[in-house]
């Protein structure tokens, strides 16, 4: 497997591991009413995020130049993490928005 593929994949899955842990805390943060908490977090979620997405669209531009041969199990797993991630940071935005809901009741 071609090593600037490899790097790139495991660039996404640390870039949005880190993104999707931001964002399952921001919840948590939300959760105990700290929203200012929860806010950074999911700035913070949404920089890593970018990172990923960016490593992401390198391996495309690579797979559109022929540079890419195999190791399309990694690519799977990559993009599973970058899509994970992406879920959770939606998911995130709507329980912050419930528990402030429910706290100014």
């Amino acid at each position: 497997m071609d090593e600037k593929f490899e790097l790139a994949c495991f660039q996404i899955i640390t870039y949005v591991g880190t993104a999707r842990t931001h964002f399952i805390n921001a919840i948590h943060c939300a959760k105990e009413g700290k929203y200012d908490e929860a806010a950074e977090l999911i700035k913070q979620g949404d920089e890593a995020f970018s990172l990923g997405h960016n490593a992401h669209a390198d391996l495309l531009t690579m797979d559109a130049n022929g540079e890419i041969s195999n190791g399309y199990m990694l690519l799977m797993h990559a993009e599973d993490q970058l899509m994970s991630a992406e879920s959770f940071r939606i998911l995130a935005d709507e329980f912050i928005a419930l528990y402030r809901r429910i706290d100014e009741k």
